[in-house]
């Protein structure tokens, strides 16, 4: 058998990060309010999401909108037969980063947490650069 490029591998583990960040949103969300929420239709107005909740929702909602270029990138890069390199370190650092933006967006960090992002970004870019 075969061994996945390092690309593959973190586009399977970053569907493990990004089930962990929807479990980690959706049980800081219930438990502000409550489980007959969670098992209702969500009719009506939500009551509004407290710090941490609130954190995990925007947090998720940021890595939902890096990730698309993510997978279109570690697809693209094993289809073409482009891994390895600069693609390689690039998907490294978008999904080293992703994991340490999580507790810095929980915790409310500002600066530190902005340069985690940065980082991510710069992953996609190597990526992007080792695919055209």
């Amino acid at each position: 058998m075969t061994a996945l490029p390092t690309e593959l591998v973190l586009l399977g583990w970053s569907v493990v990060l990004l089930f962990v960040q929807i479990m980690l949103q959706g049980q800081l969300a219930t438990r502000e309010r409550g489980t007959d929420w969670n098992a209702g239709a969500r009719d009506g107005e939500a009551k509004p999401l407290g710090t941490y909740a609130g954190r995990a929702a925007r947090c998720l909602s940021n890595f939902q909108e890096t990730y698309p270029a993510f997978v279109a990138l570690a697809l693209g890069l094993a289809v073409s037969g482009r891994t390895g390199g600069i693609g390689e370190w690039g998907a490294i650092l978008w999904f080293v980063a992703r994991i340490v933006y999580v507790p810095l967006y929980l915790a409310g960090i500002p600066y530190i947490r902005s340069l985690v992002w940065l980082g991510s970004v710069l992953g996609l870019v190597l990526m992007l650069f080792r695919f055209l």
